[in-house]
């Protein structure tokens, strides 16, 4: 084995030294790569090179007499090799082949490819304890997960009837009477009574889920604020029927008819009809609907009730997973770029990362004290940073790789609202109780321009322009103002949409793909589309019975929007 190994780093050495001279013109000199091998493999004979002799020749054990002259070192060499049944070494006496003992074990080509082809459809093979040898035992399809009898071998023919008798015993059944004992088309899987027990089971978990009063309390207490207990485990439950289909992907996977649809190359449209309603999406009020990035297939929602919920926006409109690991309710959420990864901000105190495809918690985020995490949001250029406002005047950055702090932004004189992102990245503004509105860059915490004025009001949300230079939030005066984020931010006096009533609320607007519509809910459910160039209303219409806190375009369908409210039902719109 040495021998071998020496031959091939020989021959590494004179190819090394071919290369060498190869480019010896070269103004920078080849790099040596050295590599050391490890043998593991125990001494079976050859060639030695301290004992300079063929080692072809061990003492058995129990031999008394050898015929060669051995060195002391192979003489002295502890026990190795094949054991018998009985766990001793295999003796000379029924050694089989010079090397030990050997079992046979042996299989046809062709069985073994059936029995791999069986194991690959069914999960399941032919049990090979049993014999193959004996006569009386059925060999084809027996095991422990087939029955033992299979294609009807060695069952009896069932009589034909009389020809005589139509219907009842005795009835006449021809050819077709089948075989005695046979279960060749009789239904298999749980019974009427075990399927019933289950469907019990499951109805009483989802009622426990949904209703508060029926929820597991600590020490005898009610818990404040969802199913989750401050202490336990997150969790997430799937309610589709099976997680991955017959090609093996997930939910995960984009539709194909999405990857060649450009965002915001479309002519989008105002819906006309309603699409879909998920009733009773979260107890309580819903605060915040997001779709997935890139191809906007999942719509993930979070509510009141402390629960974050993904449902299928392109095909069947389906809740398909539920994630459980808020105490409180859930303020605020945010995807990463990819989507796969996305966070919740709670009234918990907490911040949580969620993996989107499993439902793992994958890392959670706490400062400390009391306080909330009003937002979160990814850094657009490296999903390992996010910003976090929260309700003590500070924006902290965190660094999952760390899990700590590494950055605070602390000139706001009031609760953190909304952090938004823009000129690829580099600068995000947020807005504060505080009535003004600060230009950040990217770590560094220094404000870089602040727009406050005496007659300004709160700002409690914002939002981009699809084209990046434009940026409006929802003022407390019941308008959304507008301003210039291409170059310096400064307002844009001439341009306003007014005519809903958002005072109180901090409803979420939101911009069609391509820009041409802007669109908000308001305090008394409705939801108002405005023209982007004129700002003129372009439609209104009744949505929700209570408030519609958020609006959300699809980015890939031309006239889809997503709106959710207070009421606790989240619409689809076409």
């Amino acid at each position: 084995m040495e021998a071998f190994n020496k031959y091939g780093s020989a021959s590494s050495e004179s190819e090394s030294d071919s290369e060498t001279k190869t480019h010896t013109q070269k103004k920078y000199a080849q790099p040596v790569v050295r590599q050391y091998l490890v043998n593991t493999a125990p001494e079976v004979g050859g060639y030695h090179a301290s004992i300079s002799s063929a080692l072809t020749s061990y003492v058995v054990p129990g031999q008394r007499e050898i015929t060669t002259n051995l060195p002391y070192n192979v003489l002295t060499q502890p026990l190795e090799g094949p054991a018998g049944k009985d766990g001793d070494f295999v003796s000379k006496s029924n050694m089989q082949m010079t090397s030990g003992q050997a079992e046979v074990q042996a299989i046809d080509e062709t069985v073994f490819r059936i029995q791999e082809r069986m194991l690959r459809q069914h999960g399941v093979t032919h049990d090979p304890s049993i014999s193959m040898q004996d006569p009386e035992t059925p060999t084809r399809g027996a095991g422990t997960q087939r029955s033992g009898r299979a294609n009807n071998r060695g069952l009896r023919r069932k009589a034909k009837g009389d020809s005589s008798v139509l219907s009842g015993d005795g009835a006449y059944q021809g050819p077709w009477a089948g075989y005695e004992g046979e279960t060749k088309g009789q239904t298999s899987g749980p019974s009427a009574e075990q399927l019933a027990e289950y469907e019990q089971r499951v109805a009483e978990y989802t009622d426990a889920l949904s209703d508060p009063s029926a929820r597991p309390s600590a020490k005898g207490k009610k818990p404040k604020g969802g199913f989750y207990i401050e202490g336990q485990d997150e969790r997430s439950m799937f309610h589709g029927q099976s997680e991955r289909d017959y090609q093996g992907r997930t939910y995960m996977h984009a539709p194909p008819e999405y990857k060649h649809i450009t965002e915001g190359e479309q002519t989008c449209y105002v819906p006309k009809r309603m699409l879909k309603e998920w009733k009773s999406a979260h107890n309580g009020g819903v605060s915040a609907i997001r779709f997935i990035p890139q191809s906007g297939h999942l719509l993930l929602s979070s509510g009141m009730d402390g629960l974050v919920k993904i449902f299928d926006a392109h095909s069947s409109l389906n809740l398909l997973r539920t994630y459980v690991g808020h105490s409180k309710a859930v303020r605020d959420i945010s995807f990463a770029p990819d989507g796969n990864l996305f966070l919740s901000s709670s009234y918990d105190s907490t911040t949580k990362l969620w993996d989107t495809e499993t439902g793992q918690c994958r890392q959670k985020f706490a400062v400390g004290g009391k306080k909330t995490p009003n937002v979160a949001r990814f850094y657009p250029e490296d999903p390992n940073l996010f910003l976090v406002g929260q309700s003590d005047k500070k924006i902290v950055q965190w660094d999952i790789r760390a899990n700590e702090v590494v950055q605070e932004y602390n000139q706001h004189l009031g609760a953190i609202n909304s952090l938004t992102f823009f000129d690829s990245g580099r600068r995000f503004i947020s807005t504060s109780d505080d009535k003004s509105m600060r230009v950040w860059e990217f770590g560094i915490p220094v404000v870089i321009k602040l727009i406050a004025d005496p007659s300004m009001h709160s700002v409690p949300s914002v939002a981009l322009h699809p084209s990046g230079k434009w940026i409006v939030g929802q003022s407390m005066d019941n308008r959304i103002v507008v301003y210039n984020a291409d170059g310096r931010i400064k307002a844009h006096r001439r341009k306003e949409f007014t005519g809903h009533l958002t005072a109180g609320f901090a409803c979420q607007p939101s911009f069609s793909p391509d820009g041409r519509f802007l669109t908000s809910g308001d305090s008394e459910g409705q939801v108002w589309c405005w023209d982007w160039q004129s700002a003129r209303v372009v439609k209104k219409w009744k949505a929700h019975e209570k408030v519609t806190i958020c609006t959300a375009w699809h980015p890939k369908e031309t006239s889809r929007v997503a709106t959710c409210s207070w009421d606790g039902t989240i619409k689809y719109w076409d």
